[in-house]
């Protein structure tokens, strides 16, 4: 017997801790307890421990010595070396083994009650856990201590309970309990398959009756290749994730997640998956007559002949009554067959049975089940009066709550859910704690089924594992289908409620969240539906081998419970995304499996045409329920003002307005519940972050000082503007504080900006004019804005000096509306100002004929003449080109060049060539050039001599 052997360390041995605990080294890497009462004998030593230069060559082991025997086999699949060893730890379990592939190793241990066995059932539990040390990791707790089991153990614990369960001997009812844990992780393999198969080793190792091995593969598929055990790096490249579970020719389990995998290349995998499953079950045979245990004599609770006889003479022609009867509902039926089961305990308690009595309701069970079995296979009638491949009445309802961004009704037959969808932020997804797989999944699908559902009183508990297994696969079901990341970012959440129950709810869930998500305006690439197809089969008592069968389309709950299989396929017209197969019997010819894929298309193709008549395409309406989304981008400088100091600012957003805000990568994700909301929250931002000025843009801003020309107002993340006096309204204003007051908050318009790039504002051109007199125009006397010098504060002195320096600007900035219906009012009324006087009086003689021709263009100006060719040339600050031709007015006429209005509020500057100041006054048209722009980004322009 081959025996394996210790690695050595690399560091030497403590010899006095070593010898101090008596345990001494033995030959074939044995590790023995030395006997304080025995005498050793000579035995060859074929490998030692400790270094000879060390420590003399170590004695034979004694007589008595306990000797730690390891056993090892070592096989290829798939090109990944898997070892099964046992003996080297946990060698107080009934069986342990470790197995392991490359640096990933498992660890799977069994052990069952002792005693008799006391109930009607097998109590057989599977915990498996992922612990943070396999790869590493100190968990993130508050105790830094592994919780309550997650989502992914309690999944990888039902898959190898499933694929187990029906191999242990019937009547064998003694509690049974799997350990499988992860002792080390690469993150290249997922340890869930080989749990099941050490799980598998340890059992073949054990003294319980098991019928056994199994052999448990997973496939995947790479442009169109299959790949045998892939890593979990192949598996996010493939379009296919096949668990399949088997015996030497027979079928357990099968847990498929694909991305529309045709019928056709499923059933390849599924033939390819059988045999190299197979090559599980030779090493752990091998392993078993190396280190087996015998197999002990159980205690089998068995329904003797006799007892089964009485109860079907009693029940048998009552029960048949019932399903004969179509008409009974799934209530009606099981109370009447309860009255059924009450009659016959009566019967027995007159005869003093004790026997019978005793396994009363499984032998009632039993006749149940022959009575439907026999109805179903020898003339093709179910119990409820339907085809057997038939699909259930079916109701289909979308946005049954229009409250809410997403749900729907779905019912087949009296089974029925109601599934919602909500909307988050990708900062909502959920986090993974996951020794392998992805750290966070944005989509996810919750499934509860409350006691109400089948009429029973229960309790509300933590998580259920059949309520976290049918949630997932109805998840991996409608996953395929979901939009890519990087054109939906988002988090979502679909709730499915069971309503009624009589079989298929998590098929129900499948057409009901699919139904649902596209009522919440989610762009799904099609409909996804899902059916379940069962499997009434006749055994030849002899040989165990199938004789008959029949494959039952979408089954009632009564069906799944007196079937032999629930074979759950989701998917599109397109292809399959979601299997699950659970059965009851020791394995199903992997034959009828595939047989059963075409009447389950055909089902489903029926499905997805009612869902399709209720709702076909996403909605895209916009009602005050519909949920905003938006995806921003700034700079990085911006998202830190946002976020604040610890995620000050963000959390206050987030309450104050209840969206959900994420940042990631320069993008500001924003999920909020409705338009309202989005509004509210968009406006924050603008007030935190800013966007980019434009001229004709509204912003909200506060007023943080107030000065005899006007106010300072801060806008758009922290910029600061000038809000002139002559600007808050359409009436004469006196005082600025008559208007507005500190800390208010204003709408105000862009009108401009000046030379050096200040901000100027306006409060009166975000509300209309109200004209005084039908037909007429009003137009306001425009502000000007004065040079703007160097140095700190200079935009605040400069409006002093306009103040008292310039009287024709002076009197523009706190004249009131004027009406004017025609030139001649307008010189009139310009005469009586004493405007036309003042330029008439700056102009020289040489000049007069000018003069005339350029207050002639201002009065036409004013009177509104022109105004719509010079808006129609104005250029804007996004569109001014290098090259342009512009007919500009003078602004303001400085030492050394003009400051020109080019219109749309953009300012541009013109050097003297020579001495002509005294040749330019304020308004003079002039035609000019754009030929280049200075280093704060003001236009430069030339004169056009001969335009």
């Amino acid at each position: 017997m081959a025996m394996a052997s210790i690695a050595t360390r690399a560091r030497k041995p403590n010899l006095l801790a070593w010898r101090s605990l008596r345990f001494r080294a033995t030959g074939g890497g044995r590790l023995g307890l030395a006997s304080f009462s025995s005498s050793s004998s000579p035995t060859p030593a074929s490998s030692s421990l400790s270094d000879p230069e060390l420590e003399p060559p170590p004695p034979p082991p004694a007589a008595g010595t306990k000797v730690l025997e390891s056993f090892r086999e070592d096989f290829e699949i798939g090109s990944r070396l898997i070892t099964l060893e046992t003996g080297k730890i946990a060698r107080f379990a009934n069986g342990a083994v470790v197995l392991g592939m490359e640096d990933t190793k498992v660890l799977s241990t069994v052990a069952s009650s002792k005693g008799d066995a006391v109930g009607s059932f097998l109590p057989l539990t599977v915990d498996y856990q992922e612990k943070q040390f396999a790869r590493g990791l100190i968990p993130k707790t508050y105790t830094r201590r592994e919780g309550a089991p997650k989502e992914r153990e309690l999944l990888v614990g039902r898959l190898i309970d499933r694929p187990i369960r029906p191999l242990f001997p019937a009547g064998f009812f003694h509690e049974v309990q799997v350990m499988a844990s992860v002792l080390s992780s690469d993150g290249k393999q997922d340890p869930d398959v080989m749990a099941a198969n050490a799980t598998s080793a340890a059992l073949m190792l054990s003294d319980i009756p098991w019928g056994g091995p199994i052999g448990v593969i997973r496939i995947g598929r790479i442009c169109g290749e299959f790949i045998i055990n892939p890593t979990t790096d192949e598996l996010n490249l493939s379009d296919l994730n096949l668990v399949y579970a088997c015996t030497k020719d027979k079928t357990l389990m099968i847990d498929v997640q694909a991305r529309e995998i045709s019928e056709k290349d499923l059933q390849a995998g599924l033939r390819l998956a059988h045999p190299e499953a197979v090559k599980y079950l030779e090493p752990q045979m091998r392993l078993a007559a190396k280190a087996g245990k015998t197999k002990k004599e159980y205690k089998l609770s068995m329904i003797s002949d006799r007892t089964l006889e009485k109860v079907r003479d009693l029940a048998e022609a009552p029960i048949e009554a019932v399903f004969t009867d179509p008409s009974y509902g799934k209530f009606e039926r099981g109370e009447a067959l309860d009255n059924i089961t009450r009659d016959v305990k009566r019967t027995l308690e007159e005869e003093g049975d004790e026997e019978s009595l005793s396994v009363l309701p499984r032998a009632v069970d039993t006749v149940r089940k022959k009575v439907v079995r026999k109805r179903i296979i020898a003339k093709g009638l179910r119990v409820d009066g339907r085809q057997l491949d038939e699909v259930r009445p079916l109701y289909c309802e979308a946005g049954y709550l229009p409250m809410l961004q997403g749900s729907s009704v779905f019912s087949r037959g009296d089974t029925q859910v109601l599934c919602t969808v909500t909307i988050g932020a990708p900062g909502d997804a959920q986090k993974l704690d996951s020794i392998v797989g992805p750290p966070s999944k944005r989509f996810m699908l919750h499934y509860t089924f409350p006691p109400f559902s089948i009429n029973e009183v229960g309790k509300r508990v933590g998580l259920n594992r059949r309520e976290v297994g049918h949630g997932t696969l109805a998840e991996k079901a409608l996953l395929a289908v979901l939009p890519p990341e990087d054109s939906f970012p988002y988090t979502v959440r679909v709730n499915s409620e069971v309503m009624a129950s009589d079989g298929s709810t998590s098929m129900a869930t499948v057409c009901g969240g699919s139904m649902a998500l596209m009522d919440a305006g989610i762009p799904l690439r099609e409909h996804v539906a899902g059916i379940s197809v069962g499997l009434v089969s006749e055994l030849d008592p002899v040989t165990g081998e199938i004789t008959d069968y029949q494959i039952l389309t979408d089954i009632l709950g009564l069906e799944d419970h007196l079937g032999d299989m629930d074979f759950k396929i989701a998917g599109t017209r397109k292809g399959v995304t979601a299997i699950q197969l659970d059965i009851k019997p020791a394995g199903i010819p992997l034959d009828i499996i595939c047989e059963c894929l075409e009447p389950a298309h055909k089902g489903r193709l029926q499905i997805l045409d009612h869902m399709e008549r209720e709702i076909s395409l996403p909605r895209t309406q916009d009602d005050r329920n519909t949920p905003q989304l938006a995806n921003l981008k700034f700079s990085n400088e911006a998202l830190r003002r946002l976020i604040g100091p610890l995620g000050v600012l963000k959390r206050r957003i987030e309450e104050e307005t209840g969206a959900r805000l994420s940042v990631s990568d320069g993008t500001l994700t924003i999920v909020a519940k409705n338009p309202t909301v989005m509004e509210k929250v968009l406006e924050k931002i603008e007030f935190t972050v800013g966007r980019e000025m434009e001229v004709g843009g509204t912003y909200k801003g506060i007023v943080t000082s107030i000065k005899e020309y006007g106010a300072f107002v801060e806008l758009n993340g922290g910029q600061q503007g000038l809000l002139h006096i002559s600007e808050l309204s359409h009436e004469p204003v006196s005082r600025v504080s008559d208007v507005i007051s500190v800390g208010q908050l204003l709408t105000v318009m862009c009108i401009g900006q000046d030379v050096r790039g200040n901000i100027k504002l306006s409060l009166k051109a975000t509300s209309p004019q109200q004209a005084s007199e039908p037909n007429s125009v009003v137009k306001q006397a425009v502000s000007i804005w004065p040079s703007i010098k160097d140095g700190p504060g200079s935009q605040e002195q400069d409006s002093k000096e306009e103040s008292s320096s310039q009287s024709i600007e002076s009197y523009a900035s706190r004249a009131p509306s004027i009406l004017i219906r025609s030139a001649a009012e307008c010189e009139e009324e310009e005469k009586s100002a004493g405007l036309l006087e003042t330029l008439q009086n700056s102009k020289s003689s040489k000049k007069s004929a000018s003069s005339t021709e350029k207050r002639s263009q201002l009065k036409s100006t004013f009177s509104g003449e022109g105004d719509e060719e010079t808006e129609k040339e104005a250029p804007t600050a996004k569109n001014l080109k290098l090259g342009m031709r512009i007919t500009a007015k003078v602004h303001k006429v400085l030492g050394r060049g003009l400051v020109l209005d080019l219109g749309n509020g953009v300012r541009g500057m013109y050097r003297f060539e020579g001495e002509g100041k005294a040749d330019y006054e304020v308004g003079d048209p002039l035609r000019v050039v754009c030929t280049s722009f200075s280093s704060k980004g003001v236009p430069v322009m030339s004169l056009l001599k001969d335009d």
